[in-house]
């Protein structure tokens, strides 16, 4: 039998996938009385409030109709936020002339490079730091988006 997180993940990628959004993460927390629901979504595009909003609603309806959970619990559904690492390519082309911080494989050597994003052709990934340097998204071990408030 599919555990309580793996019918949860099922109906959010269900739910995020027909509003136009993908599913990104899903955190767990809390006791089975006092159950905590995390579940972060992004887009091509930003995602608002709004979208988020709309996706708890049918995320409710669909586990009160599924009786998913017969306990109290409190479920929160936002964007994943500047200190979550991208996971997928998809998420990249929003952030086109953001900087970035990458973690990246090289052969066998782990690399760090800090710089921005100034194109992606395909699954390759060109970052401009003091020369242009293209990284395969494949190789990408980490990747987050620097925030600059100047």
């Amino acid at each position: 039998m599919n555990s309580l997180r793996e019918n949860i993940v099922q109906v959010a990628e269900e739910i995020t996938s027909s509003s136009g959004f993908f599913l990104i993460d899903i955190v767990l927390r809390g006791t089975e009385r006092n159950r905590v629901i995390e579940v972060f979504v992004d887009g091509e595009k930003d995602i608002t409030a709004k979208d988020c909003a709309e996706i708890s609603r049918k995320l409710n309806e669909n586990f009160e109709e599924k009786e998913l959970i017969k306990t109290a619990y409190r479920l929160d559904v936002s964007s994943p936020g500047i200190d979550r690492p991208l996971l997928y390519l998809k998420q990249y082309p929003k952030h086109i002339n953001r900087k970035f911080e990458i973690t990246y494989s090289y052969g066998d050597e782990k690399k760090k490079l800090k710089g921005t994003l100034i194109k992606i052709e395909g699954e390759y990934l060109t970052f401009l730091t003091n020369k242009e340097q293209v990284i395969k998204f494949k190789d990408i071990i980490n990747a987050k988006v620097v925030v600059n408030f100047s």
